[in-house]
């Protein structure tokens, strides 16, 4: 199976492209610059930007491909071009998405793949919702052979999956007050990427994932409480202080996170993953979230450079405590 990967070697992408090739594809990944990752053994690269048809058309040269993966489409404008240009040279179109493109609050919970989709103001699903509007009439005008596949929150070895990262371990290990949104009970869900590339891969190539929008998430539940004490633990930590702060009240000390908190972090999100069972028979995540913050914290613990304070988050988290 040929396999192109517009984008794609981040974090997600770079441990599908991995996956596939130990699955027997053959992957090319296309990136402008050279890759923030490493690719596995066996991915070839070719530059250019994926956002100019015209230079990845020449870049590509004609070669026809199974699948295409599309990465980073995160505006209409960013899919100039592709319908032309893949219509008749891939067999499928895959458009990665998010679950934030879910209308907050949910209107019922567990979300599937019908749920509404709404998003005003947060800009970034807003425009993932765009991009599936766009998509979706192209497959229902002219056959374009279209999948939408919607990650929610992953992380890997590399990312400390709560919105203070290193800062909140830090206080932690030195027994300081971390502050966790509301009252730390709203339900999250994390996927390791190594969980998202096995779940992921057998959709390439699918002929009944097209047509289909597709929720490639563990659908283990978590409290945020759950998940800061997960991350103590792997850090050693046996009894950390963990102080409960509206969504609100933290916007206002932290206005960077106010979007995030808004409109994805506050809400609770359970998903069902019956279609991505049904398409991907036996799928079942591998990596509890204990083990991947044991792999979090080693990676962390091993490379002194990552270990860096937020010193204006600190005063934030202090000045909230002291409020």
């Amino acid at each position: 199976m040929r396999v192109l990967f517009l984008g794609g070697a981040g974090m997600i992408g770079s441990a599908a492209a991995a996956e596939a090739v130990a699955r027997g594809a053959d992957v090319t990944i296309v990136t402008r610059g050279e890759p923030a990752r490493t690719p596995a053994d066996g991915v070839r690269t070719l530059r250019a930007d994926v956002r100019d048809p015209a230079a990845l058309k020449v870049a590509l040269g004609g070669a026809e491909f199974d699948v295409v993966v599309n990465w980073v489409g995160f505006t209409p404008d960013d899919l100039r071009g592709h319908q032309e240009l893949f219509a008749a040279t891939a067999g499928q179109y895959v458009f990665i998405s998010t679950c934030s493109v879910y209308g907050r609050p949910v209107p019922l919970l567990p979300i599937t793949e019908s749920s509404p989709r709404r998003q005003p103001d947060f800009g970034y699903p807003r425009d993932k919702i765009a991009c599936e509007l766009l998509l979706e009439d192209a497959y229902r005008t002219s056959g374009f052979p279209l999948t939408i596949v919607r990650p929610f929150h992953t992380y890997d070895r590399t990312v400390i999956p709560v919105l203070a990262g290193w800062t909140a371990i830090e206080r932690m290990r030195t027994g300081r007050p971390v502050v966790v949104h509301g009252d730390g009970t709203s339900l999250w869900t994390l996927m390791h990427s190594r969980d998202f590339a096995r779940a992921f891969v057998p959709l390439l190539g699918n002929g009944q994932a097209i047509g289909e929008s597709v929720n490639v998430v563990s659908g283990a539940i978590l409290t945020w409480d759950q998940i800061h004490l997960a991350l103590a633990a792997a850090a050693g930590v046996r009894a950390p202080l963990l102080r409960h702060r509206s969504s609100e009240s933290i916007a206002e000390h932290v206005p960077g996170w106010r979007d995030v908190l808004e409109h994805d972090f506050r809400h609770s999100m359970l998903f069902d993953t019956a279609k991505l069972r049904a398409l991907v028979p036996g799928f079942a995540p591998e990596v509890s979230f204990s083990e991947g913050a044991r792999e979090v914290l080693a990676h962390y613990d091993a490379h002194p450079e990552l270990r860096s304070v937020d010193a204006t988050l600190d005063r934030a988290f202090d000045a909230l405590l002291e409020a």
